[in-house]
């Protein structure tokens, strides 16, 4: 168990043995800085929070690869942990999948980091609804304590 910032616990399992005995995921991800970039001349932005949003998806099938032993059980993770080897890699698959319509339109994303980009307060609304739909749709949840909503300047992938 690790504490977090917030003095809640996380449960943090050693996956370095399957991460050996698993291929790397050739799946790119693209630069950062080009990421940012793309946000000029969008005066407004939403910064929606997911949560834990790379924790959210995991296939059913592959829950018995996440066992692990404690003095008392045997585990499994049901959504996926941190530490897996190509969690990213799946994660960037699947948005740019299910966000192909938006990204580069008004839609920046890189891994769980997402941004809604907009020229208007006409456009950031239906923008924001397009996103939540999709959100929606592939059953990510969003903590609204740590969504920033109609702002001209935010964090993204750790710039300003």
């Amino acid at each position: 168990m690790v504490k977090k910032h917030d003095d809640s616990w996380r449960m943090c399992v050693d996956f370095k043995y399957m991460n050996k005995a698993c291929l790397k995921d050739g799946y790119p991800l693209l630069k950062i800085d080009g990421k940012v970039k793309s946000l000029c001349g969008y005066p407004l932005q939403m910064l929606p929070r997911c949560v834990q949003m790379i924790s959210q998806i995991m296939a059913k099938e592959d829950e018995e690869k996440t066992t692990f032993i404690t003095n008392q059980r045997i585990f499994c993770y049901s959504k996926m942990p941190f530490g897996l080897k190509n969690a990213g890699a799946t994660y960037q698959r699947l948005v740019d999948k299910e966000f192909q319509k938006q990204i580069g339109r008004n839609l920046e994303v890189y891994v769980d980091d997402l941004v809604i980009k907009s020229r208007t307060e006409h456009e950031i609304i239906r923008d924001i609804e397009e996103t939540f739909k999709t959100l929606g749709e592939i059953n990510i949840k969003l903590n609204p304590k740590k969504c920033a909503f109609g702002i001209e300047e935010g964090m993204f992938l750790g710039y300003k």
